[in-house]
């Protein structure tokens, strides 16, 4: 079996649960939801031998051949950590729902659904080997994550905070595929492969810049990098299992892969390393510094997931210098292995941390960490979970995050020695951002674990008595935090086989096998630097956590409305009103307003069209003799034309309209189409006839506005409109830029159609589609007609609601 297909495998598994759901209703419906994940994450890690072996597999499904569009899956180190983390962080997310989900209250078909859409959506991005494929699933995950989001629509916060997720991300996501589409014409190529290969070519290129710019938008936007992250806080509206999926190990870091997989095609320009990095750092300063400012548990960690994402990005940016200096001897091999690896480790203590601020809001109450406090007796286990992953997002021993934050700090160290692009004179910054940042980290770990459960209950602030989470709901959570312990004591054998073939597969080009990047991890490097930077942080970082009350108000001296997301719905709010007031200025409820704007602006667009580029001329050849008959015919139609504009009845107008269709078929028997004619004679008689059966309900004639003035307006509109398509008409038979097709028909309908009608054979074979089309569509409407006929309504103050 094509493995390509094993990335829809989730959401075609998706049509069943609705099913199971109604029908099943004594089980879980994510019991069986649980089984596709773990499939999955079983199948994929059949695929390590491979990539430690600096291996690959490729596996294709076509889709558009004509336009060299296909489904590529491409698993490579890279993409095969990526899908490793959909699957099992997905894994222990469904099996945390199913205990915080009640199956009696919450629309679980719904749920599951939209997270097997997102599953099938990730797995597609880290997999495709195609921009375009790629660019189609980037925005699946924003729709889905839009539907996830907004899961319980009834509240305004859910609906407010997915609406806003998906206008961002959306926003980037076609930059994004602007800058796809400048690579493809530059590259002529929509392969990532060949892209990458051929990288050498594309660098003094017209558009490579702005195809740079665009690309990086859409990894900004979907990694939540300043200043694009404020769509991330309002997303905690979810419920915690999407939070702990997509905003630890999935969505927030599809932004990550694209900028780790494009890495060989744009590293070799300055641009690329300066806002990757510097970007980076200002979001793992921007997020760390407003952490400490909420009090919402998920907010804290939203605002964390921005720092961290922050700094990943950051080591990015930084691997990208590889390009640039000695590969095998450079300290910036560590950064791109310190992005990896710290990947991996935000990925795990992220996880366990949302579901322990949904434990404690299940069983609380409330998230609200000034409610909190004192919960270590009554909540052992989570505080445990709760201490192993702030203390890893800390950066502290022994847990995993340490190593990875000591690997970061190399990675800046480092920055300050590069010789180009002007780092060796503003590369000093770097580090010092990142130490600044990592005391605000330490803060915002203490903070989160010990004032949630150190101290004195507050019992009066809640309204449940609290108690520790049933075992079900502990056993996600539980995992992921001894994982966290398990890195730190095994490190290299992660490093071994995720990590260092992923920075092979990253820095393409650069390394043939994953030996070559092979970085030692440690716990004990001695008297480092790095060392040195870590105790400064603990010790500032304690002394600020002890004092946290006496400045902690210092950030209510910021106005909301200065703030990014004040201008976001300053913004928001502006446009509405200025949308409102312009749509009443247009929108007057007069359907004749409405003709004259369109019939108006066709004139004027046409007209100018047609003059600006020279395109009205009229040859006078190839017309038809005009003849007596013809004459008559014409004023015939004219007459009949100024009679429905005078007529004061409606019999008079009925009549009238008839003589314009009959006039039209007069015309069609004089220049000899007989077929068009006797149509246009069928169709005038039947709508004739349908105007007198619905004779005695049609409104009477009315005469609107009585002013000279308004009458000459109708009077110039119309008579632009039909000089204007005289005009076109003439000038399109005037210039025939290529040949008729009229001659093809008439060599053709015989010899290939077996036709002795040409337009009976047109309809039937040459544009059988089209015209099965509009069957369709006859059949479409008659269907909601007869609906609407037998629809039977409840009668005025009737309260039957079965009818």
């Amino acid at each position: 079996m094509e493995f390509v297909l094993l990335i829809f495998f989730p959401v075609l598994a998706a049509i069943f649960v609705p099913i199971l759901f109604r029908k099943l209703k004594s089980i879980h419906t994510g019991w069986f939801v649980l089984i596709i994940p773990i499939t999955l994450f079983i199948y994929y890690t059949g695929f390590i031998q491979t990539t430690m072996n600096g291996g690959h597999a490729i596996s294709s499904l076509e889709w558009i051949p004509s336009l060299d569009i296909s489904f590529v899956s491409y698993i490579d180190g890279l993409s095969l950590l990526f899908s490793l983390l959909i699957t099992g962080i997905g894994a222990l997310v469904v099996l945390y729902s199913i205990f915080y989900l009640d199956k009696t209250r919450e629309k679980l078909n719904n749920f599951y659904v939209y997270l097997l859409m997102f599953m099938t959506a990730m797995l597609g991005i880290v997999q495709s080997d195609n921009i375009i494929t790629l660019y189609l699933f980037w925005e699946l995950t924003s729709i889905s994550s839009f539907l996830l989001i907004g899961y319980w629509y009834t509240r305004d916060g859910s609906r407010f905070g997915a609406l806003k997720s998906m206008l961002i991300t959306v926003f980037g996501g076609l930059m994004m595929l602007g800058g796809f589409v400048l690579l493809g014409i530059m590259g002529d190529t929509y392969s990532i492969r060949e892209l990458i290969a051929n990288a050498s070519n594309l660098v003094g290129q017209e558009f490579f810049i702005l195809a740079l710019v665009l690309v990086l938008l859409g990894a900004f936007t979907k990694s939540a990098q300043f200043p694009f992250y404020i769509w991330l806080p309002d997303a905690m509206e979810a419920p915690t299992p999407v939070s702990a999926y997509l905003h630890s190990a999935t969505m927030v870091k599809a932004g990550l892969y694209l900028v780790a997989r494009f890495t060989p095609v744009f590293a070799v320009s300055e641009v690329w390393i300066w806002l990757v990095t510097g970007i980076g750092l200002l979001t793992l300063f921007w997020g760390a510094f407003f952490a400490v400012k909420q009090t919402d548990l998920k907010a804290i960690l939203a605002f964390s997931t921005v720092s961290q994402l922050g700094l990943i990005m950051s080591l990015l940016g930084a691997s990208a210098i590889s390009y640039h200096v000695d590969a095998g001897t450079a300290l910036f091999k560590f950064a791109g292995f310190a992005a990896v690896f710290h990947l991996i480790n935000h990925a795990v203590f992220k996880g366990s941390l949302f579901m322990v601020a949904g434990i404690v809001d299940h069983e609380t109450g409330t998230r609200d960490i000034r409610k909190l406090g004192g919960l270590m007796g009554v909540m052992p286990i989570s505080f445990t979970v709760a201490f192993i992953g702030s203390m890893s997002m800390a950066g502290l021993p022994p847990f995993g995050g340490f190593l990875s934050k000591e690997l970061f700090l190399t990675s800046t160290l480092a920055l300050k020695d590069f010789n180009l692009f002007n780092f060796s004179t503003w590369g000093i910054i770097f580090p010092i951002v990142a130490w600044i940042a990592s005391v605000f980290t330490f803060i915002y770990s203490f903070y989160f674990v010990f004032k949630t459960f150190a101290g004195k209950r507050k019992k009066e602030s809640l309204s449940v008595e609290p108690k520790e989470a049933p075992v079900g709901m502990l056993i996600a959570p539980v995992i992921l935090a001894v994982l966290v312990v398990v890195i730190f004591f095994i490190p290299n054998v992660v490093g071994d086989t995720l990590v260092n073939p992923a920075v092979v597969a990253m820095q393409a080009g650069l390394y043939s096998h994953p030996s070559e990047v092979l970085v030692h991890v440690s716990a004990w490097h001695g008297w480092t630097p790095e060392l040195l930077m870590t105790l400064g942080i603990i010790g500032l970082g304690s002394i600020l956590f002890l004092t946290m009350r006496k400045w902690q108000p210092l950030y209510n001296l910021q106005p909301e409305l200065l703030s990014l997301n004040g201008l976001y719905d300053s913004l928001m709010m502006a446009g509405e009103k200025g949308m409102n007031r312009l749509s009443r200025l247009y929108m007057t409820g007069v359907f004749r307003t409405y003709l004259i704007y369109m019939f108006v602006s066709i004139v004027v667009i046409t007209l100018a069209t047609l003059f600006i580029k020279d395109a009205f001329k009229v040859d006078f050849n190839s017309f038809a003799p005009l003849n007596a008959y013809g004459i008559l015919t014409a004023v015939l139609l004219i007459l009949s034309v100024v009679m429905i504009l005078t007529a004061k009845t409606r019999i008079t107008a009925v009549i009238a309209l008839g003589g314009v269709g009959y006039s039209v078929a007069f015309f069609f028997v004089i220049y000899k189409a007989p077929d068009l004619a006797l149509t246009q004679l069928v169709i005038e008689t039947i709508t004739v006839v349908l105007f007198l059966l619905a004779f005695h309900r049609l409104p009477e004639l009315k005469r609107h506005g009585e002013s000279k003035g308004f009458r000459l307006g109708n009077f110039i509109v119309a008579a632009g409109v039909g000089i204007t398509m005289a005009l076109v008409a003439l000038s399109a038979h005037s210039q025939k830029l290529i040949p008729s097709i009229s001659q093809f028909y008439k060599d053709t309908v015989y010899s290939e159609a077996g036709g002795g009608n040409i337009v009976n054979v047109i309809l039937v074979d040459y544009r059988g589609f089209d015209t099965l089309f509009e069957i369709a569509v006859l059949s479409i409407a008659g269907i909601g007609v007869y609906s609407m006929i037998r629809l039977k309504l409840p009668g005025k103050g009737s309260t039957d609601e079965s009818k």
